[in-house]
């Protein structure tokens, strides 16, 4: 177990789990004893606190780090905090968090500095996951796509797993508010901690109403190109109208049908219907009903 001695208060990191262990620390037996238990079986965010003149304390389980793709992928922080001692389990440290540790007025400060740097290491990803948006954003505009609807998609989820990430820890800063009084919470490391909260908070926000007026626009865009291709197969089904009745009209087994001994019976023919057709052509011109369907499609464009 690693102890680490600060100003006024205690950092245990890598703490077994053994029930002897809350020995070190009389005053809150109990709590620690009922601690130690659950967490040898969570799997999950947790958290329990109480808030008592003299005795205030918060503990549970946080997931500090989550594969994208693999929800069963993840690292979890256990954790034990009073004023004067932060107990944790399994929490992979870095070198420069033990110096600014150092700086931390008491065990809730230090905690934050360890929330703080957990949010940190999460808004740089959400960083790279601005660039995916902004590049999917403009190859939208250069191809629309089934590929691109699925990479929309994609990107969905992973902002929805960052938005899951982020609550549990709004939670617990909150938490840290209700157990603790202002003396103790209010300390600056607290204040950066939740301010670099906020500002991965707004990030998700926005990034899925980005995502979502993307989703809306692909759906504007795939409606209108479903409208046009159901407009351009009804105006050629009806340019063929002509053609397939007199089809069918000489195509009838009559025993008189004085055209079929002309001359110029299959001149005539092909002539009336070459008209016919011009004639339906020029009718749906004249109502509109055409619309862009016969115009040539402008690259780079949704809809023109």
């Amino acid at each position: 177990m690693d102890t680490k001695e600060m100003n006024n208060w205690r950092w245990l990191n890598f703490f077994e789990p053994e029930a002897n262990k809350h020995l070190a620390f009389p005053f809150y037996k109990e709590e620690i004893e009922m601690w130690i238990e659950h967490i040898s079986s969570q799997e999950s965010n947790h958290l329990h606190l109480r808030s008592r003149e003299g005795k205030s304390y918060i503990c549970g389980s946080l997931i500090y780090e989550q594969k994208l793709n693999q929800q069963k992928e993840y690292k979890l922080l256990h954790y034990f905090l009073t004023e004067h001692v932060l107990i944790t389990s399994e929490f992979e440290q870095d070198s420069h968090i033990n110096d600014d540790m150092l700086e931390a007025e008491n065990a809730v400060a230090g905690f934050s500095i360890l929330l703080a740097e957990i949010l940190k290491n999460s808004i740089k990803r959400i960083d790279d996951f601005e660039l995916k948006l902004n590049d999917l954003l403009w190859e939208i505009k250069q191809k629309n796509s089934i590929d691109r609807l699925e990479e929309i998609f994609q990107l969905r989820h992973e902002v929805l797993v960052w938005k899951n990430f982020m609550i549990p820890i709004i939670e617990l800063s909150f938490g840290l508010e209700e157990a603790f009084s202002s003396e103790i919470v209010e300390t600056k490391h607290f204040k950066n901690m939740r301010k670099r909260l906020e500002r991965g908070n707004m990030l998700t926000k926005e990034y899925i109403e980005e995502i979502d007026h993307l989703v809306h626009f692909e759906e504007m865009v795939s409606s209108h190109r479903g409208n046009e291709v159901i407009k351009t197969l009804t105006v050629i089904t009806t340019l063929f109208t002509p053609i397939s009745a007199w089809g069918a009209l000489w195509g009838m087994n009559f025993s008189f049908m004085p055209e079929l001994d002309e001359k110029w019976g299959y001149a005539g023919a092909l002539v009336i219907i070459i008209l016919s057709t011009v004639a339906v052509y020029m009718l749906l011109v004249k109502k509109g009903w055409t619309g862009d369907t016969l115009r040539p499609k402008k690259k780079n464009s949704f809809f023109k």
